[in-house]
């Protein structure tokens, strides 16, 4: 190869290289824009990422709670409610008047010997309360509340203290009815107590210990609550809103603000407060009693003159009933609107009105709450036949007897015991003459009912008269006995007891 050749080829050679360099020049100046560019996107996220977890999360959307009628409720509290309400529930005192000697300073000597010590008024610190229902001055309490008072003050949340008048009151259901004097006074709205629902939420406002006004907050536990021997008429709203001494005549409120019960009664156990059962009477009866005060001074409740007994199990099966409503005629008094319309002892009473009969209180409730001289329409079972019957209401007497009541302090005597075909009962026969004083027209005495025996666990007891087996008339032992003869694996006893008659069903032929 000649030096020409040599020197031709070095250069081509070094051109190669050099183009070569250029090529990997321009390839790292772009890796290098590249990984630039890399970073930057990298470093971006990392620092986003980074911003999230070193800030402070979002405050999450204010919680609401919706009513049942489906109003949003501010999860902060019932402030509005309060705020509407609590200056219509006042304080009520009393004065009464004890017996007791006239200030010294007018002590003369012969006022003792003439007149005897003179009255002095005392005030009583009351822990009542009471709800305003009408800008005019009128307002609901409980009948305990005031009773006795000779004077009656309410005192407001802004610290008026106006006297009040009783209009009336009513110790059945133990609601009062004041009026102050008056005018544009803040007053709670009536709601209607047949909407309320088991766990409706419930305000109770009222002054507890003497304390002044205080709200809690609970629900609606129960409805219906009666049986409890507070008052005559019961039909109670059962709340765990604490309610405490002070509290009764209070309000019950929604979270609408309307008023749907006066705060009457807790069940305490020997505690001396609120143990989360407390009562309010409903203020649909409420407002039906202050009505009849207002515009009569009193309450006419009608009147049926029938003695009721709920159906259990047993006796549903012995009258053919069908379901869980009914309860049984056990007695009818003499010259009633019962009598009259030819209702009997026996008869399963199904409906009042076209509405079902669930037991004996609502019924009772029913009734007394129906103004005197209305018809009324019943549908009821007679041996297992329903039919329907129409009876007009009268007035309750205030002291109407359902059944004739047998001597206090002398228990019946009747003729020597004997055995019976009811396993385990002894009976007696009834002489013409216990009969007539008893009222009776029928009947045979338990002398003894042994324990354990299905009579016992059945409810039959030592001195009751068994006047009816199988609703059919029993005149004395022997015809008592073929009665239970005839019995088809049970017999459904009517008994006269305290004065008034009921129905037991016994099994048989257990020993």
């Amino acid at each position: 190869m000649t030096r020409y050749q040599m020197l031709v080829n070095a250069s081509a050679f070094q051109s190669a290289i050099y183009q070569l360099c250029q090529h990997a020049i321009r390839v790292r100046t772009w890796l290098a824009v590249g990984a630039l560019a890399l970073t930057a996107l990298l470093g971006g996220i990392g620092g986003s990422v980074a911003a999230r977890l070193l800030s402070p999360p979002p405050a999450p959307p204010p919680i609401s709670i919706h009513s049942r009628a489906g109003e949003a409720l501010p999860a902060a509290g019932f402030s509005a409610v309060v705020r509407a309400t609590l200056p219509a529930v006042v304080n009520i005192s009393t004065t009464r008047a004890t017996r007791g000697q006239v200030d010294p300073g007018f002590d003369l000597p012969f006022f003792p010997d003439i007149f005897g010590p003179a009255p002095r008024r005392q005030p009583v610190n009351s822990l009542g309360s009471g709800v305003v229902v009408s800008a005019d001055g009128y307002l609901l309490t409980n009948h305990h509340v005031i009773e006795g008072a000779s004077d009656i003050k309410a005192t407001f949340a802004d610290g008026r203290s106006l006297k009040a008048k009783l209009v009336g009151t009513d110790p059945k259901t133990d609601i009062a009815v004041l009026k102050v004097d008056g005018a544009n006074l803040p007053a709670i709205p009536l709601g209607d107590s047949s909407q309320v629902e088991v766990g409706d939420f419930a305000l109770a406002i009222g002054n507890p210990f003497d304390l002044g006004q205080t709200v809690t907050f609970g629900i609606v536990s129960a409805l219906g609550r009666g049986n409890l021997g507070i008052e005559a008429y019961e039909d109670f709203i059962q709340t765990d809103a604490a309610i405490n001494p002070g509290n009764s005549g209070g309000a019950l409120v929604n979270l609408q603000g309307q008023l749907i019960g006066i705060n009457t009664a807790i069940i305490a156990r020997g505690a001396q407060g609120n143990q989360g059962i407390g009562f309010a009477v409903p203020v649909n009866m409420a407002r039906l009693v202050m009505e009849q005060l207002i515009k009569n001074g009193r309450v006419a409740r009608g009147y049926l003159g029938v003695t009721l007994q709920d159906l259990n199990e047993a006796l549903a099966k012995q009258f053919g009933v069908t379901g869980n409503q009914g309860v049984v005629i056990t007695d009818v008094a003499a010259d009633s609107p019962a009598a009259k319309a030819g209702l009997q002892p026996g008869d399963v009473i199904l409906e009042l009105n076209g509405q079902p009969v669930r037991d004996l209180r609502s019924l009772r409730l029913t009734v007394a709450q129906t103004p005197p001289g209305t018809m009324v329409r019943l549908k009821v079972l007679r041996d297992k036949a329903a039919r329907d019957i129409s009876a007009k209401l009268d007035e309750l007497p205030d002291d109407q007897p359902l059944a004739r009541n047998p001597d206090q302090g002398e228990a019946p005597q009747a003729g020597a015991p004997a055995g019976s075909a009811l396993p385990g009962v002894t009976v007696g026969e009834l002489s013409p003459a216990l009969r007539s004083r008893l009222n009776l027209s029928s009947g045979v005495i338990v002398r003894g009912v042994q324990p354990n025996s299905a009579a016992a666990e059945a409810g039959l007891q030592r001195e009751d008269i068994i006047v009816q087996v199988n609703q059919q008339p029993v005149m004395n032992a022997a015809g008592f006995d073929a009665a239970v003869r005839r019995g088809q694996g049970e017999v459904l006893l009517r008994i006269y007891r305290g004065g008034a008659n009921l129905f037991l069903v016994v099994p048989l032929g257990r020993d």
